[in-house]
């Protein structure tokens, strides 16, 4: 196997993702997740580097993440293949196999049901930090428009199969219901956000006339990229 290609975790620490999910016992939930993305990372044997909010530089998240990105570059690496924290359903399995097609291809992505991405293997030969900062991050346009870019250029993008990340309380809900396996303790904290979540709802006055409802994405504003 190619040993110059690395994995880089980009994820913040429980506390931080706990303030910007909308749902109890969050911290709970990224805490074991945080712990155990980190345990399939190093069980791959491959060098990896950990990004949270106290390493990453930068104003927005395409800044930071880019930033992260290109530091492992920095280090003498060929190939980066980056995850996040809130894919439960992530294996080591998916990081050798990325690193194993990197050998031939030079993108590899593993795509969210939302339309981001969990998983990306990049060359360095690939990477342009202008044009990836151009990118809509925290849309559900990301994936495509990164397969847009490189198809453009005539270069093929390995797909791994889709899965479904952490973003709200119905997310949590149908990872638990999805017949893909994952850990016990995942499951059990999952059962306890949802019992928490009902004993909310089942005791809180719904006030219609005083609610106005709203739809937004939870990928955040998107940026405008033209391809």
């Amino acid at each position: 196997m190619n040993n110059n290609t690395a994995i880089l975790i980009f994820a913040n620490s429980a506390q931080t993702e706990s303030a910007r999910k909308s749902f109890s016992k969050s911290e709970v939930l990224f805490d074991e997740l945080n712990r155990q993305t980190l345990a399939k990372v190093k069980k791959s044997g491959l060098p990896y580097f950990l990004s949270s909010e106290k390493e990453q530089q930068g104003k927005n998240f395409g800044e930071r993440y880019v930033n992260a990105i290109q530091s492992v570059y920095d280090k003498g690496f060929e190939n980066v293949i980056t995850v996040g924290n809130d894919t439960p359903h992530l294996q080591t399995a998916q990081l050798l196999k990325t690193a194993k097609t990197l050998e031939k291809n030079p993108i590899v992505l593993g795509p969210s049901l939302d339309g981001g991405y969990y998983l990306m293997g990049l060359h360095k030969s690939q990477f342009n930090s202008e044009i990836f900062l151009k990118l809509p991050w925290q849309t559900s346009r990301l994936t495509v428009s990164i397969t847009r870019l490189l198809s453009a250029k005539k270069i093929k993008v390995f797909f791994l199969k889709r899965l479904r990340d952490i973003d709200e309380v119905v997310d949590a809900k149908k990872i638990l219901h999805s017949f893909k396996d994952f850990s016990k303790a995942i499951r059990n904290i999952l059962l306890a956000i949802f019992s928490s979540e009902k004993r909310i709802y089942n005791t809180t006055p719904i006030l219609v006339s005083s609610v106005t409802k709203e739809t937004h994405y939870n990928k955040g504003s998107p940026n405008t990229l033209h391809l």
